[in-house]
């Protein structure tokens, strides 16, 4: 078949993109099944797929609903409409749900109880004396905290809050009038979920608030009789929509919008199982809700308490070995980080190698007095950032400090508000982001005084500043003092800073204006490379893959001859297997103890092979509405390294998902082949003073680095 004739934008070509997301979270969900994994592991999985999903029901399945409320009909990349698009993804939700549940309630609780640890499911089945102490506990530490809300002509039904757990009852007068009443009482947030009944030895025996408040209703509405009792939990609309050609003021405008989304439109009802009919009908119509958005729910609501579940104490037996992140090799010196960078890049692979390098990088840069001034990008931080500490510290001694803080990274907005306004009070220059676009890029410039003149030093990376999330996340950064690299850092601040646009970029190349143009230009290459009879690949990893340029150039390229592999961790939007279209494509996801988070990009370029690293996915809202950066991998031994990693996620037999043809994902099967565990081989690597896959592989011992 030719590939000129190939119409590769054909809507058949390409998987919807909500659909293709609700099959990772049954990868994660895949990890909670598996009996070889440690059983408090699988419970944290079975959390992250429950808030995983509740963030997709507020982002994703609002926004089509907003298209539909607003008659928008243009259909997606799979040629689905936002009406079709939400009657497919509501019955997938279902089943995931579902298949959640069944996985708590017919593997996971039996489990628990197997290994000692009882999660006692109606308040009846505790013994008198416990039953005595949960008493005790609700009357001294629950009771006071709770606010029950009655509803009637002079109290109208009240705001519930968007995640929240709540208790909903019918009650009916102990005397006189016997019409029934509906009430409400949140179950508290500020009170562990988790209520430790009793430990005796091995076993401990737990019971979860909600049971506790639901037993000792009527202790709350004392002139009545509780005639029903249920939990309900609502999801509401919490994408934010903000007009910044009217913001003048984009901080106030997001702290305004932020309060919204506590309150925005309900799209989805969680309730009970068996829930009274009657109670049913009054949260239908407070909420203005359908059918097909209401959940029952055969368990406790609300199953992200199974990650506090997780860190129970006295079953380490019951969790993986902690890892620990090992030296970075090239700072293991007595030399300064800046002599060290100067000897040449260095690479840094994360959670496996420390994190402790970048968070050194600016808190020396702070402190030195040849240090004239850091320039850094802020997506997502941790809570007690020892990186903003720095920034602040290096404005009070004097240091030009410009931080470019995005607020609009979604979910993190008011963390992010409060540090910009402490980074301004500390006399650091904050920008807040771009007009119309998320700033997502991963760069820092420090700019110091040296013997022979000004020397710029720049940080690049796929993964955020944040320093609790990089002990969890797999991402690569890279260390440099290339003058073409400096002056394209510097290039970077003075457009985000200004409205100062480079003529031309050295080594860098940026979204929006040129990246897209860039991977486009990269993949036709290697494409007329396989035309010609010359060496031809791909090979990339990232997050997600959605753009319907980049797939039909991958589609093309494929039919051309070019091989193409790729480690798409969780939206994939392109199909395997399509005759003549993609046969040459293979992709495969990986689901293991880190979030698989980095993004590579490999090219053959006729067995003259360039690699780049990214802060951007393959994906329209990177390439089309971010401001993110790829850079190359310059230094042969680096290059050389991060297509070593690369290969060795490609080899994966225990963790990797294959996507096959028909769009189902499989496990890889080993047959004869030894297992390859890529996370816990990189885990190996790390602490070798020489970290080879192959002799890895081979089984070879290493010394231990210092």
């Amino acid at each position: 078949m030719s590939d000129e004739k190939i119409n590769f934008t054909r809507p058949e070509y390409y998987q919807n993109r909500e659909l293709s997301w609700i099959a990772f979270n049954y990868r994660v969900l895949a990890e909670a099944m598996d009996e070889h994994i440690p059983l408090l592991e699988r419970m944290k999985f079975l959390a992250i797929t429950a808030s995983n999903l509740d963030e997709f029901v507020m982002v994703r399945v609002a926004s089509l609903k907003d298209m539909v409320h607003a008659g928008y009909h243009k259909t997606d990349i799979a040629g689905m409409k936002p009406a079709r698009q939400l009657e497919l993804i509501g019955k997938a939700v279902h089943e995931l749900t579902d298949t959640q549940y069944h996985t708590y309630n017919v593997s996971l609780l039996p489990a628990l109880k197997k290994n000692g640890i009882h999660v006692i499911t109606r308040y009846e089945d505790l013994t008198e004396e416990e039953a005595a102490s949960v008493d005790r506990y609700f009357m001294e530490s629950v009771y006071p905290v709770l606010t029950p809300m009655a509803v009637d002509p002079s109290r109208p039904f009240p705001l519930i809050r968007n995640k929240s757990l709540n208790i909903a009852a019918l009650l009916q007068k102990k005397k006189g009038d016997q019409e029934l009443e509906f009430a409400t009482v949140q179950v508290p947030s500020v009170l562990p979920r988790v209520y430790e009944v009793k430990r005796d030895g091995e076993a401990v025996r737990l019971i979860l608030l909600e049971e506790i408040i639901e037993r000792h209703m009527g202790k709350l509405f004392l002139n009545y009789n509780v005639v029903c009792a249920h939990p309900y939990r609502v999801m509401r609309n919490a994408d934010l929509s903000i007009d910044e050609d009217g913001a003048e003021d984009l901080l106030e405008t997001i702290e305004k919008q932020l309060k919204k989304r506590q309150w925005g439109e309900v799209i989805k009802l969680e309730v009970e199982d068996g829930i009274d009919k009657r109670l049913l009908k009054i949260l239908k119509k407070d909420f203005s809700i359908r059918d097909e958005d209401i959940y029952l729910i055969d368990g406790p609501l609300d199953l992200t308490f199974a990650m506090k579940l997780s860190g129970l104490e006295g079953y380490d037996h019951l969790r993986s070995e902690k890892y620990t992140p090992k030296p970075v090799p090239a700072f293991a010196n007595e030399d300064s980080i800046f002599d060290n960078i100067k000897k040449g890049d260095i690479l840094m692979h994360h959670p496996y190698e420390t994190f402790e390098p970048v968070v050194d990088f600016i808190r020396k840069a702070a402190r030195d007095p040849d240090v004239l001034a850091i320039k850094q990008t802020l997506y997502r931080v941790s809570g007690n950032s020892p990186i903003i500490a720095s920034l602040a510290q290096a404005a009070e001694n004097g240091k030009q400090v410009t931080v470019l803080v995005e607020l609009k990274a979604r979910f993190d907005e008011e963390n992010n508000i409060n540090w910009a306004k402490m980074l301004e009070k500390a006399g650091c220059h904050v920008i807040y982001g771009l007009l119309g676009l998320k700033t997502h890029c991963k760069i820092t410039l420090i700019v110091r005084r040296e013997e022979e003149g000004i020397c710029r030093y720049v940080h690049l990376g796929t993964g955020n500043y944040n320093d609790s999330t990089a002990k969890l996340y797999t991402d690569l950064g890279m260390f440099t003092c290339r003058r073409s690299v400096g002056e394209d850092a510097t290039a970077v601040f003075n457009m985000l800073s200004g409205y100062s646009e480079p003529l031309s970029w050295n080594r860098l190349s940026l979204a929006p204006l040129w990246l897209k143009g860039k991977f486009l230009k990269l993949i036709r290459r290697e494409q007329e490379h396989a035309r010609t009879g010359r060496e031809a690949g791909i090979k990339a990893k990232m997050n997600s893959l959605s753009d319907p340029e980049i797939i039909a150039a991958l589609y093309e390229a494929s039919a051309a001859g070019v091989k193409i592999d790729l480690v798409v961790r969780g939206i994939c939007c392109l199909k395997t297997g399509i005759p003549g279209v993609s046969e040459n494509i293979t992709v495969r996801s990986i689901v293991g103890n880190f979030l698989e988070h980095s993004r590579i990009y490999c090219f053959n370029n006729d067995g003259h092979p360039e690699v780049y690293l990214a802060s951007a996915d393959w994906m329209p809202r990177n390439l089309d509405r971010r401001v993110e950066i790829l850079f190359p991998v310059d230094d042969e031994t680096l290059r050389e390294r991060v297509r070593e990693i690369l290969d060795l996620e490609l080899e994966d037999n225990v963790k990797a998902h294959i996507l096959m043809p028909d769009g189902r994902y499989a496990k890889v099967r080993r047959e004869e082949k030894s297992p390859v565990n890529s996370q816990k081989l990189f885990c190996q690597m790390a602490k070798a003073a020489v970290p080879k896959k192959d002799d890895i592989l081979k089984g070879r011992k290493f010394t231990p680095m210092a």
